[in-house]
């Protein structure tokens, strides 16, 4: 029996299931429920597992199958998941539940459901008898949700991650992404000058400017050139707050945006093309702040794991990701060839009634047994 023809169906939504009755929403950041579960599984597959906790209570599953001789694949994958709304499911957001062909629950597609998928590769490699030629190794890691600073990020700095390779199994439609583009979150504080609502022409309203700056700036054309996986960058001012009352002249009013970039655009850059537009459309006055920024990542989609991820996954067409992974850390601190594949849709991602079909649970997790059957290394193009 080759090893993707022992995949089972069962086996690999069991799994899922078992993970996302796991709460582990980020924020506040409680990713110990998953950890025992994750470990058992891993250690019951003859791999080595230790707990790396960067930060009291944010611990992530470092788990290797293999002598640590040979060439070495990465998987990492994330076990956190976002917040939910309860009022807003249809059935128990933690419950894990089988329903027509789909399997329900946060963090079904992202991404309990790619990590199950995963592991099953590695369960039918060794119901089928076969050994991989490669080392294995699991990250399954805290925090990517709130930016990776205890999960990905954290592991990188601490020099705990060495791979000839890695696959990130995000949602991606079960296509291999090879490139993402960048985040940066900035909020715009707007001033004016109180005055009574009668004589608004007496003071300056912040609101107005903040409107003028919002126009300037959402679905902004930054003058890129179109990328070819990514397009071009987007700009979304998302929250809108300020003003005292109705009969007073608003003497501030703050944004919030979400300035999308390409890869090798710097935080630095991306900041300054705000205020370009921003100072294009008027004489504000104003103050930025960065809360965070996700740098763009990509890699060359002639590279020759590329070819063999896509060779294990049936021919499966190349894409680009119009979010960020943790597979940029990889990609741009490590220069580690690094593909996101995975089961799902980003598309139901973050939503209520969050779901992953089960067939591709099944296509994911046979199109890893084959790659870990014959991953034997990389060689840069």
């Amino acid at each position: 029996m080759n090893a993707a023809a022992a995949v089972r169906a069962d086996r690999v939504t069991g799994l899922a299931a078992e993970l996302i009755r796991c709460d582990t929403r980020n924020p506040p950041g409680g990713e110990r429920p998953v950890i025992e579960p994750l470990s058992a599984v891993l250690r019951e597959l003859g791999a080595d597992v230790e707990i790396f906790e960067p930060e009291t209570g944010r611990p992530s599953v470092l788990a290797r199958v293999g002598s640590g001789g040979s060439p070495t694949l990465l998987v990492n994958g994330h076990v956190d998941v976002v917040p939910v709304s309860d009022a807003d499911w249809s059935v128990p957001p933690f419950g894990g539940l089988v329903r027509d062909g789909l399997l329900y629950g946060r963090g079904a597609c992202d991404m309990k459901g790619g990590i199950a998928a995963a592991i099953e590769g590695l369960r039918a490699c060794r119901d089928a008898g076969v050994v991989p030629p490669a080392d294995l190794v699991f990250h399954f890691v805290a925090d990517e949700e709130t930016g990776g600073r205890a999960g990905t990020e954290a592991l990188v700095a601490a020099g705990l991650v060495r791979a000839d390779a890695a696959v990130v199994p995000e949602p991606s439609e079960l296509q291999v992404g090879v490139a993402e583009r960048g985040s940066l979150m900035v909020e715009i504080s707007v001033r004016g000058r109180a005055a009574h609502g009668s004589d608004p022409a007496a003071g300056h309203s912040a609101v107005a400017d903040a409107a003028r700056i919002v126009s300037a700036l959402h679905l902004a054309d930054f003058g890129d050139d179109a990328h070819p996986f990514l397009g071009t960058p987007t700009c979304n001012v998302g929250t809108i707050a300020g003003g005292t009352a109705a009969n007073i002249v608003a003497a501030e009013c703050r944004l919030r945006v979400d300035r999308r970039v390409l890869p090798g655009h710097t935080r630095e850059q991306a900041l300054a093309s705000l205020t370009r537009l921003i100072d294009a459309a008027g004489d504000f006055d104003y103050e930025t702040h960065v809360v965070a920024f996700a740098e763009g990542s990509e890699l060359d989609a002639g590279h020759p794991f590329v070819a063999e991820v896509r060779r294990a996954a049936r021919d499966a067409p190349v894409r680009g990701l119009k979010l960020g992974t943790d597979a940029r850390f990889l990609r741009n601190r490590l220069g580690m060839p690094a593909v996101v594949y995975g089961p799902g849709s980003m598309t139901v991602a973050h939503t209520a009634d969050e779901h992953v079909p089960i067939r591709e649970l099944v296509t994911a997790a046979r199109t890893f047994a084959r790659l870990y059957a014959t991953f034997r290394g990389v060689t840069a193009s």
